[in-house]
């Protein structure tokens, strides 16, 4: 047994140790803190225009988040000028700027905003290579058939007296583009429009992980950002997102594996993943990712590892379910406010005589095209997006801006660290690139594109919806592809009206820009629309 002194020794021990660890702990928070408050008065933004800050533990935020971000925007440029500061988390000054010489500049120089070029390069050389026109030409197949499976879906909820019915449309298009990037990504079957309501495990763990969105990270969330410690502090969310995680990684992983030993021609031993294959011959873009990598163009240093590629998963979940079926979703928003619209494109999608078009084929309906393109720009998923300096930096400008000094400048001077906020949506609408009816859904703008617009950045179609640079989105032919597949489809298909007044439908303020029903925003993202098949005469 031990000795009664040895005890008392050790309860001394521990009450010093706690003592100690306690004031360790205060004065990192005291000095996290006061680097945090200090911040705003040494940064190189300081004297830039900015709107009030009405708090200082949120700053602007919640504004931000409480309102359409474009009517917000506009009102700051407007009373500001094209650069401007606001405020994020405890006063920090946040850039934002429309001048489209700097976000030339910033999504140009990738390296020295967020990442640096090497590891960058080597993502992008193999990871670029399994989404080329031609790899998502093999894939249009597998896009249309899920389209097709989507409109038998919801003809099963439509009456077969032919009137209309009520159908939450979000819902089906969720599910039909997370079955698309299953098969596509992975050759891997999700079953999401499975009328049997049967998931698979993976399906499972991804609802968890990616589930309804809200509309604002809580304060604990800020908070553990912000001191990295509190992330050990263990929550029931976090158990989940942990467990559906593991999930993930485990049947990412096997499929690796067995990809790899299939593209090698070795026979593989192992437990198989729990999926369903579909005879994509080899053409999935996880496949592809795992080829191009082993490709000899690719230097030794350059090569993904199994855990580089198992990080590029929930990049092709997101990218190809979330966004593409959001935008979708806007774009039959349109449709059903925009009857003539939608009649012009039908009649344009049944010059095919086939339901199974190719990617060429698809390619080569204008009107489609220019229907998606005014879709991506008014109503772009990813309304913003953000990005750091990793050093110091003078970015130019276009149109100079006068200091709260008077003091002009044709230029910014960055610090590192410093957070830039890169307005997608607000150059997407911009009324000085895109004239006085920028708000405004005309697909007939494609006709002629603004001259303004040739100084987007953009990689694609002279907007910023896609980005641009090298870190402009590697998938985008895949959405455009996927997404011109599904309204060609539903649009020969159905006929579609709100089943809401426009008015009632407004926008999520969120990472991605989710159509909502005013007033019902517990319930998360809907569109609730009145369909019916269309009887061709």
């Amino acid at each position: 047994m031990l000795d009664i002194r040895v005890l008392a020794h050790l309860k001394v021990f521990s009450t010093v140790y706690l003592q100690v660890a306690g004031a360790v702990l205060a004065a990192y928070v005291a000095w996290k803190l006061g680097r945090i408050i200090a911040a705003p008065c040494r940064s190189s933004l300081r004297n830039l225009p900015a709107p009030p800050s009405p708090s200082w533990l949120y700053g602007n935020l919640k504004e931000l988040t409480a309102a359409e971000a474009r009517p917000l925007h506009e009102s700051w440029v407007e009373q500001y000028g094209h650069t401007l500061t606001y405020k994020g988390l405890f006063n920090a000054n946040v850039l934002y700027t429309v001048d489209t010489r700097a976000l030339n500049h910033i999504l140009s120089h990738s390296a020295d905003y967020w990442k640096p070029p090497a590891a960058r390069y080597g993502l992008s050389t193999v990871v670029g290579k399994a989404f080329g026109p031609a790899q998502i030409r093999e894939l249009t197949d597998v896009f249309v058939l899920k389209a097709i499976e989507l409109a038998d879906y919801w003809k099963d909820l439509i009456s077969e007296t032919g009137e209309p019915a009520r159908v939450e449309v979000i819902e089906g298009l969720s599910k039909m583009t997370l079955d698309v990037i299953g098969l596509a990504g992975f050759n891997y079957e999700f079953d999401a429009l499975n009328v049997d309501g049967k998931t698979s495990e993976l399906h499972a763990a991804f609802r968890v992980i990616f589930g309804k969105a809200t509309n604002a990270p809580s304060v604990f969330s800020f908070l553990r950002f912000l001191f990295p410690p509190l992330r050990f502090i263990p929550t029931p969310s976090g158990r989940r997102a942990n467990r559906a995680k593991a999930i993930m990684r485990n049947v990412g992983l096997q499929l690796i594996r067995e990809k790899r030993a299939d593209i090698t021609g070795s026979a593989s031993h192992g437990e198989k993943a729990d999926k369903k294959h579909v005879d994509l011959e080899s053409r999935d873009l996880l496949t592809l990712l795992i080829k191009a990598n082993a490709g000899l163009d690719i230097p030794e240093n350059q090569r993904l590892s199994d855990e580089d590629i198992l990080a590029q998963v929930p990049t092709f979940l997101v990218a190809g379910h979330e966004t593409t079926s959001n935008a979708t979703a806007w774009a039959l928003y349109s449709l059903a406010v925009a009857p003539e619209i939608q009649e012009k494109l039908r009649e344009e999608a049944y010059s095919l005589p086939t339901e199974n078009p190719t990617m060429d084929e698809l390619q080569e309906l204008p009107y489609l095209d220019a229907v998606v393109r005014e879709t991506l720009r008014l109503h772009a998923p990813i309304p913003s997006t953000l990005r750091m300096a990793v050093k110091d930096d003078l970015i130019p400008l276009n149109t100079p801006f006068t200091d709260v000094h008077g003091q002009v400048h044709d230029a910014i001077k960055i610090d590192k660290g410093t957070t830039i906020d890169v307005p997608i949506l607000q150059l997407n609408t911009s009324k000085v690139i895109w004239g006085e009816d920028a708000h405004e859904f005309k697909p007939d703008r494609w006709e002629h594109t603004p001259e303004a617009a040739q100084h987007v950045p953009g990689v694609w179609s002279n907007m910023m919806t896609f980005l641009g640079g090298p870190r402009s989105c590697i998938g985008f032919r895949f959405a455009l592809v996927e997404m011109k597949a599904l309204l060609f489809t539903l649009i020969r298909t159905f006929e579609f009206e709100l089943a809401l007044p426009k008015e009632e439908i407004v926008r999520q303020r969120a990472a991605i820009q989710r159509p909502i029903v005013r007033g019902e925003m517990e319930k998360g993202s809907q569109l609730p629309m009145l369909i019916k098949v269309h009887k061709r005469v």
